[in-house]
C-alpha cells in the first residue's frame, strides 16, 4: 500500500539495525494485517464489491485485502512496490493454484513490483474500484508518494470510480496512540519525516484534494487490535515499520524493552493484549 508503514530511515550513526524482512513479512501477514479486516469488510459491504467489481489495490501487502475481495468473486490487482516479501506471500496467497481458507481467488489476478501502470495489461478492463488500505495519518510525511500513485491511477479507471483512501483516527478514539508515541520519543532527532504524530481530521481530505479527486462520503469502523500475549503484539507492531526509525536512532533490544512496557496497561489478565482502535476512510471519485 504506499510508503506508508514500510518506510526506510538512515540512521544518525550509520549504523544498520539486524532486521529480518521475511521475518517482518511474516508477522505482519500472520498477526497485524488482520487487525484491518472489519475496515476491508466495511468498505466491500458499503460499494457492494462483487463478481462485476474491478479492483486494483495500492500498496496490496501480503494481499489479504485482495484475497477478501476475490472471494466475492471480484477480479483483482495489487502493487506493492515497497516490500517485496509482502508480495511474495501475496502471491502465494492469491495465485490461482493457491488455496487459502478454503477457497479459490476467482477472476483475474494481477500483482506487481512496480507502479499501477504495470497492473494494467493493454486489453485490461478499466478499474471500477481503487483502493488504499494503508492507513496514513500516523507518520509524518507517511502520503508522500501516495499522491503520485493516485494520479498514475485516474488514466486506468473509469470516470466516477471510487477510490478509498483509510487513515488511522483521533488519537483519543486510538488506544494504540499511547503506544506509538515511544516510536516518537525513541527516534529523537529524527523528528520529521517517520515520527508518529496525531491523525488530523483532514488528512484524507487533503491527499485526495492533491490528487484531483472529488471527496464523496466517508466513514469510521471499529479495529481493535488484539494479540495473544505481549510478545506477539510486540512482533505485530513491529512489522509495521512505524518503529523502523527509532530502531535507526537506538538499537532493536531498546525497542523491544520500551515497546513491550508501553504494552502492559492493555494487557488482560489472561495474558492477551488488546487496544480498541477507529479507523477512518474517505471514499473519493474520478472526475
Amino acid at each position: 500500500m504506499t510508503p506508508t508503514l514500510v518506510r526506510q530511515h538512515l540512521s544518525h550513526t550509520g549504523a544498520t539495525p539486524r532486521m529480518d524482512p521475511s521475518a517482518r513479512a511474516r508477522d505482519w501477514s500472520e498477526i497485524q494485517e488482520r487487525m484491518l479486516v472489519p475496515l476491508y469488510e466495511a468498505v466491500y459491504e458499503r460499494l457492494e464489491v462483487g463478481p462485476g467489481t474491478r479492483l486494483l489495490g495500492l500498496g496490496c501487502g501480503s494481499g489479504l485485502a485482495l484475497l477478501m475481495a476475490a472471494s466475492r468473486g471480484a477480479a483483482v490487482a495489487g502493487v506493492e512496490s515497497d516490500c517485496p516479501e509482502r508480495l511474495t506471500l501475496a502471491r502465494q496467497r492469491l495465485l490461482p493454484e493457491t488455496k487459502t481458507w478454503g477457497t479459490r481467488a476467482r477472476g483475474d489476478v494481477r500483482l506487481v513490483d512496480g507502479s499501477p501502470r504495470d497492473a494494467a495489461g493493454a486489453e485490461t478492463p478499466a478499474y471500477t474500484l481503487v483502493t488504499a488500505f494503508e492507513p496514513i495519518g500516523c507518520l509524518a510525511g507517511d502520503s508522500e508518494g501516495l499522491g503520485e500513485a493516485l494520479a498514475a491511477v485516474t488514466p486506468l479507471a473509469e470516470r466516477g470510480t471510487p477510490v478509498v483512501l483509510a487513515g488511522w483516527g483521533p488519537p483519543e478514539r486510538c488506544a494504540t496512540s499511547s503506544v506509538l508515541r515511544v516510536a516518537t520519543k525513541l527516534a529523537d532527532p529524527l523528528r520529521s519525516t517517520g515520527s508518529w504524530r496525531p491523525a488530523l481530521r483532514d488528512d484524507l481530505e487533503e491527499v485526495a484534494q492533491r490528487a484531483g479527486l472529488r471527496p464523496d462520503g466517508s466513514g469510521r469502523v471499529a479495529c481493535p487490535f488484539g494479540y495473544a500475549d505481549v510478545d506477539s503484539a510486540v512482533r505485530g507492531l513491529l512489522s509495521t515499520g512505524l518503529f523502523d526509525a527509532a530502531i535507526h536512532a537506538t538499537d532493536q533490544v531498546q525497542v523491544d524493552k520500551e515497546l513491550a512496557e508501553a504494552l502492559h496497561p492493555h494487557q488482560r489478565q489472561d495474558g492477551t493484549v488488546w487496544m480498541p482502535n477507529v479507523f477512518r476512510y474517505l471514499i473519493a471519485r474520478v472526475p
